[in-house]
């Protein structure tokens, strides 16, 4: 299985578990927004906002540039790469052991089949 550090993983999945976070990451990949645009389709005050967007920067998956006083952020696709790669690691161990116990059964299965066959009936 592949190895990650836990503490980057861990601030990925809970920056992503707040359906107002994804669809700000969502609104970035349209492009690079102001604090402000960021915040207009959401019915929330600008602290708010503002602590939503320090929990996605604290998790790597937005970055800041200010130019004077305005802020424009981007989606950094790193960390969710890192936490893709993780779960497909997960996906993948559990789709072969999958097949094994699909295998094993359908041996299963024929040895029953072929034990009905033979027995005199």
């Amino acid at each position: 299985m592949v190895k990650y550090e836990s503490e980057h993983l861990d601030r990925t999945f809970a920056a992503l578990a707040d359906p107002t976070r994804r669809r700000m990451l969502e609104q970035l990949t349209r492009g690079d927004l102001c604090v402000t645009d960021l915040a207009k389709p959401h019915e929330m005050s600008l602290p708010a906002v503002s602590k939503h967007l320090g929990v996605l920067e604290k998790a790597g998956l937005i970055g800041r540039e200010r130019f004077g006083r305005v802020h424009s952020l981007h989606l950094n696709a790193e960390p969710m790469k890192q936490a893709q790669a993780w779960i497909e690691s997960y996906r993948r161990h559990w789709e072969e052991s999958f097949d094994r116990l699909d295998d094993y059964l359908n041996q299963l299965q024929s040895e029953h089949e072929q034990h009905d066959r033979s027995e005199p009936g």
